[in-house]
């Protein structure tokens, strides 16, 4: 199969030595997977589920013992009900397909889910998936109200079958633990039928540029839910006023804001008048063309666009990447501020990026426990460390600058224990030993990064539901030993 032709989406993972399955198997229907299980238990298998293909460590289709990969990429249906204000979304279909058909049939509803719109629903939704509308209607798994899991007896379960326990794990928790996801019952929300956004570039000397990101972090996770204010930093090549080539870090500030541009005018100038937003700087978009605008697949420039980019599978550039995810709970001193964004001159120029992301507004009245998803209260804002590139043997310095960053941030960032996020799934916090993968201890290192309080209850439902630990990967969810049954 030509990579071309591949739902991977991280070239990190196309080479020679990577790991490749005995057979893939692309299921029409449910019964194609209810028989994929049993075969595969029967001869010994694992096996991977691969939605869209972007797990961030390519456990959905890598695994390092004899394997499987369930493709989904045919079961992508979208069936809006616009009555009840409810979907029912097959695992296989994109975040792009799932926008696009919700605003064919109602362009003033929408789901809350991520950016990339290649993304598959299958794997974002069952763990959390957060985007635009994160702060006024919380996260994916949020707002899942059903769901079709095919069991390790191969049995389809839906949420009355399942039971509230499992239906509980799978919303955030990793679907890939308990079985696999056929598809999710949604809950559609409301959204304007215009939103006002800007994206303005700030290229300044680095300490006046820090001053503006210590105001950021003080203040985006306090605004209102209509307001969502975020920013990232790359490096460019710019030619200064000597006609010298010089490398500066461009840091962009970027805003959705569900009302017109009077008012996002007035209230920058009120709460964050250093940023000197002014009218030219705002543009009105519908919901849809908000969606494509920070899809990452458009250029920037430009506003015309067609819908129909949303249904493109193979949509935006692939490159190898990597990512690690922090959790900030209190605000950076300025001088590490600086330091962190410096590290960026030591990455290629524009491989390596940083993204603030706020958190507030919704997520902090929904309880941490709600689902397996911990992160709430108590966090202003998130920070992602991402490098992309595209020689396979550069991977090893790329991911090497990765770490370091993410060392030296230990100190700034959530404590006891470090948090992380199960999308930007990370193996250098610890993975299973194959010899004795119902490890506890071991699995608890990560699982209570992931999970916090929520890992216990998670190991209780794999106990139950999976206790022979068929559906495993490298930071699986263990079960308890049988004598602890």
């Amino acid at each position: 199969m030509s990579i071309l032709n591949s739902t991977i989406q991280n070239l990190r993972f196309t080479s020679e030595t990577t790991p490749k399955p005995l057979v893939i198997i692309t299921p029409l229907n449910v019964s194609h997977i209810q028989g994929t299980i049993l075969c595969s238990k029967k001869v010994g298998l694992q096996i991977r589920t691969r939605s869209g293909g972007h797990d961030a460590e390519g456990m959905s289709y890598i695994s390092e013992v004899p394997f499987v990969i369930v493709d989904l990429r045919n079961m992508h249906s979208v069936k809006i009900d616009v009555h009840s204000q409810t979907a029912w979304v097959e695992a296989g279909a994109t975040l792009g397909e799932v926008y696009y058909w919700i605003n064919e049939n109602n362009e003033n509803l929408s789901f809350p889910a991520g950016y990339c719109p290649t993304v598959g629903a299958g794997g974002h939704f069952s763990g959390g998936g957060y985007g635009a509308l994160m702060r006024n209607y919380g996260l994916a798994a949020d707002n899942i109200i059903d769901a079709h899991l095919v069991n390790v007896d191969g049995k389809v379960l839906d949420r009355k079958s399942m039971g509230e326990d499992l239906f509980w794990a799978i919303r955030g928790g990793g679907g890939e633990n308990f079985g696999i996801i056929a598809a999710w019952k949604i809950r559609l929300v409301a959204v304007p039928s215009m939103s006002t956004i800007f994206s303005v570039k700030k290229n300044m000397e680095i300490h006046e540029l820090v001053k503006l990101v210590n105001k950021w972090q003080n203040i985006a996770y306090m605004y209102e839910k209509e307001l969502l204010l975020f920013t990232h930093f790359i490096t460019r090549n710019i030619t200064d006023n000597q006609g010298k080539n010089k490398t500066t870090i461009h840091s962009y500030f970027s805003s959705i804001f569900h009302g017109g541009v009077d008012s996002l005018v007035d209230l920058m100038n009120k709460s964050f008048a250093e940023l000197g937003i002014k009218k030219t700087d705002c543009k009105q978009l519908s919901w849809i063309d908000t969606i494509i605008f920070y899809s990452g697949v458009v250029n920037y420039n430009t506003t015309n666009f067609k819908k129909e980019i949303l249904l493109d599978r193979s949509g935006g550039r692939k490159a190898a990447f990597s990512i690690k995810l922090d959790y900030v709970k209190k605000p950076i001193p300025e001088t590490a501020m600086v330091t962190i964004l410096e590290k960026l001159y030591e990455e290629d120029v524009g491989v390596g990026m940083f993204v603030f992301y706020p958190y507030g507004g919704i997520m902090d009245e929904i309880s941490e426990s709600a689902i397996p998803f911990p992160h709430r209260a108590g966090i202003m804002y998130e920070i992602w460390y991402i490098a992309s590139w595209e020689k396979q043997e550069d991977n090893e310095k790329h991911i090497n600058w990765i770490r370091n960053v993410y060392n030296f941030t230990t100190p700034y960032v959530s404590q006891n224990p470090r948090m992380a996020y199960l999308n930007y799934r990370d193996l250098d916090l610890g993975k299973t030993n194959f010899e004795s993968p119902n490890n506890y201890t071991q699995a608890r290192i990560w699982g209570e990064k992931y999970f916090g309080k929520n890992f216990n209850r998670l190991v209780k439902v794999k106990t139950k539901v999976d206790p022979d630990n068929f559906f495993r990967n490298e930071q699986s969810i263990p079960p308890l030993p049988l004598r602890h049954h």
